[in-house]
């Protein structure tokens, strides 16, 4: 006999509609934040077929905000904003405010409230984050200066946001909505007030965070992760992310969205925010796939048809508008036209804060649910627009490279970010965690000269003096050449990922045919994975790990069959395992 089981049946038909249409998505090279849109369209009311529990999905979905929120402040570095903020920050301010200024018009024009018209412009107005991060790695840009800017620029929007998601429940309650029109239902005074209150409680919460949470918050982290149990620690990691959102919610009035970006910044000062941001990934990616998948639900394709005209405007805002006024001040900035592009490119389609604004928008009586399918029919558009339009933008970048002068921190991606090393015969190291540190000190203490290759910027700050660094992800092809390859003595792959370690080996490979690749696993089918991309030498951890052990205990070294292919090795590299 069957039970009726509406949460069970709400979280599998989405997770399970999620994945197949995202998996196609990500085969047709488009975002997958679309299939999880589509899927929540098949699910929602307005569609023929399944009909998922709204109610539900909306609740599961508010985990989602929460768990977005703390993604983006563990991830929120104001060193990275502090590089760029002559142009970032009033860009995007001045992006926002013509963006949401022309909202705000054509919301009128609609026959909306003027509040309902400042939210739909204001959600008109802001990136998806997502989405441009993926772009700027397929397209290699991600550590170029025109990718760094169009981050920080992202940055500020996020902050903006934050801040207008604090005040839009008290933009609820002091209008009511009649008929279509904002009316007035608090005196100034009142209205005042109520801002004040709304002030005052979220510089409490500031002030409890900043004096209380910088040092609970570390501190329970490092406790946790002392005890050794991963299980605890994850679990840390997702009570201090949904307890600060609720209590925040709870005590100061404040929304779950400003609890959670500030529990994650806060946790960002952590040095164990790397890892706290790896375990909570799984659980974060999850729900924010339910949030997408419950945003889809809200969607009425019929609006595509009814109203064409007003779609035609979101489109216009998004589309033109924001890009038109990005590349406008990049230019008068003093940037190449070519950045320039790359942020008009960046800023042209609309995202998971625009959807969030929406939703507690339309929760506050502000906008109407015209608005909201506006805005996720925009979305749906953009996004199908955008990989599009970062094509286009490479074909551009490699005509305005022929056509005009352009400097060379500005033109490629190799010439910008990685500048030709002058070593010889040296070693590269690829990786500076534990191993590679390891590795480096070795090599730093036997004379050797050697570099390092990192994605972590903040990995310069911690190398001895004197080594040579270049920072950026070495299945880069441009990058293992400027580490000047071909005339390396050693490669040492370092890196936990053994696909991505698989794919630098074999660029590697192409590069120097006969360097020796010395190679991180971590299991057996690792070591046949990157064997069969050309690394000469792999080191199994665990293995090597155990073996020490065992040679402390017996009183001499331990040596058994090394994890490598079946040929003689290069005299390069002796295998030979120190009995220290």
């Amino acid at each position: 006999m069957s039970e009726y089981t509406p949460i069970v049946e709400t979280i599998t038909g989405a997770i399970v509609l999620a994945f197949v249409l995202g998996a196609l998505a990500n085969r047709l090279r488009l975002p997958t934040t679309i299939g999880y849109l589509v899927a929540g369209i098949i699910a929602g009311p307005f569609t023929p077929g399944i009909v998922a529990d709204q109610w539900i999905s909306s609740q599961l979905a508010e985990i989602g905000v929460i768990l977005l929120m703390f993604g983006v402040g563990l991830h929120f570095s104001v060193k990275d904003l502090l590089l760029v903020r002559s142009i970032a920050v009033p860009g995007a301010l001045a992006q926002m405010f013509v963006a949401t200024l022309v909202g705000t018009g054509l919301g009128v024009l609609f026959g909306w409230s003027v509040s309902a018209g400042i939210v739909y412009g204001l959600a008109l107005s802001v990136a998806s984050t997502v989405v441009l991060v993926r772009a700027l790695q397929e397209h290699r840009l991600i550590e170029t200066e025109r990718g760094h800017i169009a981050l920080g620029w992202l940055v500020v929007q996020d902050l903006v946001m934050v801040v207008a998601l604090v005040f839009l429940p008290t933009m609820g309650d002091a209008l009511n909505l009649s008929d279509g029109q904002a009316v007035v239902g608090t005196s100034s005074g009142g209205l005042i007030a109520t801002l004040a209150r709304t002030i005052t409680e979220v510089i409490a919460f500031v002030a409890v965070m900043l004096l209380v949470g910088r040092r609970v918050i570390p501190w329970m982290l490092h406790y946790i992760a002392h005890t050794g149990s991963r299980e605890l620690f994850r679990l840390a990691v997702l009570a201090i992310a949904l307890g600060v959102a609720y209590g925040a919610s709870k005590v100061f009035g404040v929304s779950f969205a400003l609890g959670a970006f500030f529990a994650g910044m806060i946790m960002h000062e952590s040095p164990l925010s790397q890892r706290a941001a790896e375990e909570s990934l799984p659980l974060r990616d999850a729900f924010a796939v339910l949030f997408f998948v419950s945003v889809g639900m809200l969607f009425d394709p019929g609006i595509v048809l009814r109203d064409p005209l007003q779609l035609a405007g979101t489109l216009f805002v998004v589309l033109v508008c924001s890009p038109a006024v990005a590349f406008g001040v990049a230019i008068g900035f003093g940037q190449t036209v070519l950045t320039a592009m790359t942020l008009a490119a960046s800023l042209a389609q609309i995202g998971e804060f625009s959807f969030i604004l929406a939703g507690i928008g339309m929760a506050l009586g502000i906008l109407p649910d015209e608005g909201r399918d506006l805005i996720l029919a925009g979305a749906l558009i953009t996004f199908f627009a955008n990989p599009i339009l970062f094509g286009m933008l490479d074909r551009w970048s490699r005509t305005f490279a022929r056509s005009e002068p352009v400097p060379a921190d500005v033109s490629e991606p190799a010439a910008e970010s990685f500048p030709q090393s002058a070593l010889e015969n040296h070693a590269v190291v690829i990786g500076y965690g534990r191993v590679g540190q390891v590795v480096a000190d070795g090599l730093q203490k036997e004379g050797y000269p050697f570099l390092i290759i990192d994605e972590r910027a903040e990995t310069a700050e911690i190398l001895p003096s004197g080594v040579e660094i270049i920072v950026g992800n070495a299945v880069n092809p441009d990058l293992l050449a400027a580490a000047n390859l071909p005339r390396a003595r050693w490669l040492f792959v370092a890196i936990s990922n053994g696909f991505e370690a698989g794919q630098v080996v074999g660029q590697a490979r192409k590069i120097n045919p006969g360097i020796p690749i010395i190679a991180l696993a971590h299991s057996d089918a690792e070591v046949e994975h990157l064997v069969a991309h050309g690394a000469t030498f792999t080191v199994i951890g665990e293995r090597e790990t155990g073996l020490g052990m065992l040679g402390y205990a017996y009183g001499r070294p331990v040596i058994l069959a090394p994890s490598v292919p079946a040929e003689p090795q290069p005299a390069a590299i002796p295998q030979v395992r120190p009995s220290t």
